[in-house]
């Protein structure tokens, strides 16, 4: 999580929001530079169980994860 202040205002937000839903990690935020998903692969996770839930639905089906 990001926080901070821009003059005023109160800043924050989230880097990395990851949630487990049916048996499968679900990526609803990454604003990582590499990539929470190249980490998750790099720990043995297989892609079919990595959803990148940030795109839409319609559009995951081109990814090289699972498309839900």
């Amino acid at each position: 999580m990001k926080m901070g202040w821009h003059q005023d205002d109160r800043i924050k937000s989230n880097v990395i929001h990851v949630r487990l839903k049916d048996e499968k990690i679900w990526i609803e935020e990454d604003r990582t530079e590499e990539g929470i998903a190249t980490d998750l692969l790099q720990a043995g996770v297989p892609r079919e169980d990595i959803v990148l839930a940030f795109h839409p639905p319609r559009l995951r089906q081109f990814s090289e994860f699972a498309a839900l």
